[in-house]
């Protein structure tokens, strides 16, 4: 039949994810960096995406193309939940707390240990720190402040345990190779289910990043709780962009 149905130009495509978030009936996801439509029975052709899209790669056209069909993206969100119960049982993203001792005296100590060492401390609290592995009930979210950073900010930033990691849960994702609309829900679980003290986002300069603060923000205007939030960007030569 001939309707209305998305179409999108891989070329101007930055990857930055923001469609995927956009499309609630989750007929976008990222392949290899690019926004592609999964299915053509996932769209109904409303353009959601569009208004979202930084370069214009998005449009609405009319061409030959399968039904909408609703009860298929039921299915499919469907699916998506249990994916998402299915990953919390893996041995390896088992919730885990991570005791620290930070203490006055015991960061003292651990100030004059690494100035005698050199050598850097973890400041990790939590395990798992991958967002597609994260339980959003995990008890480590009780009363805690939040990082939410970009894969890539760790490699690019060498201080990134003492700066920002220091006293927060840390949540780590790629918004563009992985599935940004996955990520959103998770956030947005998590700011509903637990009391969270802040949010603090890291990302990486590059456009694809933008992906990972916009969801935290819309997840926390879904959740009508507005947190006390901090974003940061970090340069690709390891600096912090003013």
């Amino acid at each position: 039949m001939i309707r209305k149905i998305v179409k999108i130009n891989e070329e101007k495509c930055n990857g930055c994810g923001l469609c995927v978030n956009a499309c609630i009936e989750g007929a976008i996801e990222l392949v290899n960096g690019k926004a592609k439509l999964v299915s053509e029975e996932y769209c109904d052709g409303l353009g959601n995406c569009l208004p979202v899209c930084p370069t214009g790669a998005i449009e609405i056209v009319e061409a030959e193309a399968k039904p909408f069909n609703e009860k298929a993206v039921e299915e499919r969100l469907e699916q998506k939940k249990q994916r998402e119960q299915f990953s919390c049982m893996c041995p390896g993203s088992q919730e885990k707390i991570i005791e620290r001792n930070n203490t006055d005296t015991a960061s003292e100590e651990k100030n004059q240990k690494v100035k005698e060492t050199k050598e850097e401390l973890s400041e990790l609290v939590n395990w798992p720190v991958q967002l597609n592995l994260i339980n959003p009930y995990a008890k480590f979210f009780d009363n805690a402040h939040i990082l939410i950073a970009a894969d890539c900010v760790a490699y690019a930033y060498a201080s990134f345990h003492r700066d920002f990691m220091k006293g927060k849960v840390t949540i780590i994702g790629c918004p563009k190779l992985d599935n940004i609309e996955y990520y959103y829900e998770k956030i947005l679980e998590i700011i509903q289910s637990h009391n969270i003290k802040s949010i603090t986002v890291v990302k990486m300069e590059v456009p694809c990043c933008n992906g990972i603060a916009s969801i935290v923000k819309k997840a926390m205007l879904q959740a009508q709780k507005i947190l006390p939030y901090q974003e940061v960007t970090i340069t690709t030569d390891g600096g912090i962009k003013e």
